[in-house]
């Protein structure tokens, strides 16, 4: 038996083992119980109490002690829709409360907010910001710093983004700051002359090979997606207009010159 469903009910691996062995063993006193189930009595009369909160369990009085006994598991199904209806009752509340909340974030909203995500999914997540940070924004365009050694990481995070960004209509306009990468549809794409499109390899003004970050400028903020020490992908997403605006129009000024 799969027991991560109970997981998905909310009940504890202690809970779920309360209620399969009331299942299995029928009627039987806290003790009885406590044993079957290799807890405490505590615990064990705590977990009942809970389970009959929820309508899995029910009690009865046999030679002046408690004896618990399982409700019918179809109960499992009445406790989904009953949960599946308070979290649609909750969804509208949350709805309507939306912009009470966005006007309390916007009375921060001078201070930066500094956020940081690590590995793929991390990534993924900020792909998926910019997509839906844009649509909010109602804007069609944003702006990237391309880097070699991080391009990879962005294209095995999310190798759907373009394709969806595609279908939102999203322009993206990208610097490459290394050799590689290429367009995708509504999308343009130049080289720094350092590093062109046609070079041989990529260099810089030394001689040695320096490993840049991934930079997107969006909606009022800016994320940089880089590797840690262990070389795995990490991200940081900094909220703020003004540090937008800089970025945005010193990509526009470098755009104009390549």
């Amino acid at each position: 038996m799969d027991l991560t469903i109970f997981k998905k009910l909310g009940l504890s691996d202690k809970e779920t083992a309360v209620y399969l062995s009331l299942l299995e063993h029928g009627a039987v006193s806290v003790r009885e119980l406590a044993r079957a189930a290799n807890l405490n009595r505590g615990t064990t009369y705590d977990i009942l109490k809970k389970l009959q909160a929820e309508g899995l369990v029910s009690f009865f009085h046999k030679n002046t002690r408690q004896h618990f006994v399982a409700e019918d598991p179809e109960k499992i199904l009445k406790l989904l829709s009953g949960r599946e209806e308070e979290l649609k009752k909750a969804a509208g509340e949350i709805k309507e409360l939306i912009p009470e909340l966005k006007s309390l974030q916007e009375k921060g909203g001078d201070q930066p907010v500094t956020k940081f995500y690590e590995g793929k999914s991390g990534v993924k997540f900020i792909l998926d910001d910019i997509l839906c940070s844009l649509k909010a924004a109602n804007r069609r365009e944003y702006y990237v710093y391309s880097a070699a050694g991080v391009r990879q990481d962005v294209y095995e995070a999310y190798p759907d983004f373009n394709k969806k960004r595609i279908k939102r209509k999203i322009k993206a306009n990208t610097i490459s700051l290394s050799v590689g990468g290429g367009t995708y549809g509504l999308d343009e794409r130049k080289w720094l002359k350092t590093f062109s499109a046609g070079s041989a390899g990529s260099r810089q003004a030394g001689s040695e090979k320096v490993d840049m970050t991934y930079i997107l400028i969006y909606a009022d903020k800016c994320a940089f997606i880089s590797r840690d020490s262990r070389n795995n992908p990490v991200g940081v997403i900094i909220e703020n207009k003004m540090i937008y605006e800089t970025q945005r129009t010193l990509f526009r000024e470098m755009w104009k010159l390549i």
